[in-house]
């Protein structure tokens, strides 16, 4: 019975180490700045500009909480993700999913904010997902 072994060049596995590391650093970023919007909208709901027709209309100290809940979890997940591993690759792809649909969600109260966290949570699902699960066990 014959088996297979891979060996990857040295760039492919640096290149797995460096997205993942990317995302990692990213994670904890926009986590961070996500748990300080939270803690904003909960001590001091004037902070964000109050929109009177919006069809997704919350609760500017409840979305606070919820603000402040997915950031310190998007934190967690990437102390998982600077010791590479499988499971905060999987949950980090699952919690910036949500941090977009969240920031999609309070972009009339805080657009530029809500749009540069977007952007970043879909550079962090880009690098979970381009590495392989081969490169990043090497």
């Amino acid at each position: 019975m014959a088996t297979t072994t891979h060996h990857h060049s040295p760039g492919v596995q640096a290149a797995a180490t460096g997205l993942t590391l990317f995302a990692a650093v990213m994670l904890f970023i926009s986590g961070t700045l996500d748990l300080f919007r939270g803690i904003m909208a909960i001590a001091n709901d004037e902070v964000f500009v109050n929109t009177p027709n919006y069809v997704f209309k919350f609760d500017l100290t409840s979305w606070g909480w919820i603000q402040l809940t997915l950031g310190v979890i998007a934190i967690v997940v990437s102390f998982g993700l600077f010791t590479a591993a499988t499971w905060a690759r999987v949950v980090g792809v699952g919690i910036a999913g949500l941090l977009i649909i969240a920031n999609f969600l309070s972009i009339p109260y805080y657009p530029v904010w809500s749009l540069t966290l977007i952007a970043l949570y879909g550079f962090v699902i880009w690098a979970l997902c381009t590495v392989r699960k081969e490169d990043a066990r090497d």
